[in-house]
């Protein structure tokens, strides 16, 4: 495993073969020092990225936890994974995940976003939220590729994501890795009023959102995806607000093309924490079948 290891970071993303996109959902921070089903999928997915495509140059990421007015990409050449939470135990404090940045990258990014007609704005700070560097440190341990977050705006619709998405599409082709991390589903209130063990059987209504969401991206039906909050069952129960979803719609865009503007979705895991908490993954684009065998 370590020779595979090694020979994976060494090999670039060749840019003829255009890299999947992801929707990764992270749940709570406890991901990172208890992966249970969806950390360890995370695991077996970084070695089958490298091993189908080779290591990528770089990760633009979209969390809910860095969210602005206006979209900002982040262009520190170095970020530090932020604790951007509280009340749990002392161990999670002390994880860090320091990744290099990439500003040339980050600039380039902001100016694609601009020239799609969205209000992007380059900075020089940095940072990786927890929904970003807990998924990363399953990802990508050796914390060894760059990393370009760009913030979400959590008032935008599904469409405006999916269209921030869009205007990145072309780096998949250049060996840039395209991640939007949140949850299938995040009811917190429902989490602490109501609160069950990881292993939890799960809700009838998780379940049926979670099959609504399968059925709908698997068969192409983004007409319906994007119009999800009026048509999913149990759409507002599983998001009552909907700013770890929004993610969702980001990967998406990314692996949109000129001549096929929706993208091909395919379920890539699917487990269940405390009854409605899902951990679902999605990979978009023509080769993300593939990793579904991960």
């Amino acid at each position: 495993m370590a020779a595979f290891a090694h020979t994976c970071r060494m090999t670039a993303a060749s840019p003829s073969t255009p890299l999947p996109t992801l929707f990764l959902s992270h749940g709570s921070p406890m991901i990172a020092v208890e992966p249970r089903e969806a950390g360890l999928f995370m695991q077996s997915l970084g070695q089958h990225i490298d091993a189908l495509h080779g290591r990528p140059r770089a990760i633009v990421a979209m969390s809910p936890h860095t969210a602005t007015r206006t979209p900002f990409v982040l262009g520190a050449p170095a970020h530090q994974a932020i604790h951007d939470f509280g009340g749990f135990p002392e161990a999670l404090y002390a994880l860090r995940y320091d990744v290099p940045g990439d500003a040339v990258l980050s600039k380039d990014v902001a100016k694609r976003l601009q020239q799609a007609g969205i209000g992007a704005t380059w900075t020089e700070q940095g940072g990786l939220d927890h929904g970003i560097w807990t998924p990363l440190m399953h990802l990508y341990p050796q914390a060894d590729v760059p990393v370009v977050p760009v913030s979400l705006t959590p008032h935008a619709s599904p469409q405006q994501v999916f269209e921030t998405g869009r205007a990145l599409a072309s780096l998949r082709h250049e060996g840039v890795l395209v991640i939007g991390s949140g949850s299938l589903t995040h009811n917190l209130q429902r989490f602490f009023q109501r609160p069950s063990p990881a292993g939890a059987a799960e809700a009838p209504d998780c379940a049926e959102f979670r099959a609504w969401v399968q059925r709908t991206a698997e068969g192409g039906l983004w007409p319906e995806l994007l119009d999800y909050r009026r048509l999913a069952p149990h759409a507002v129960a599983m998001h009552p607000t909907d700013e770890h979803w929004l993610p969702f719609y980001f990967a998406a865009g990314a692996a949109s093309e000129s001549d096929q503007p929706w993208p091909v979705a395919t379920r890539l895991h699917g487990s269940v924490t405390h009854g409605h908490l899902a951990m679902d993954a999605y990979g978009f684009g023509a080769g993300a079948a593939q990793l579904a065998e991960a």
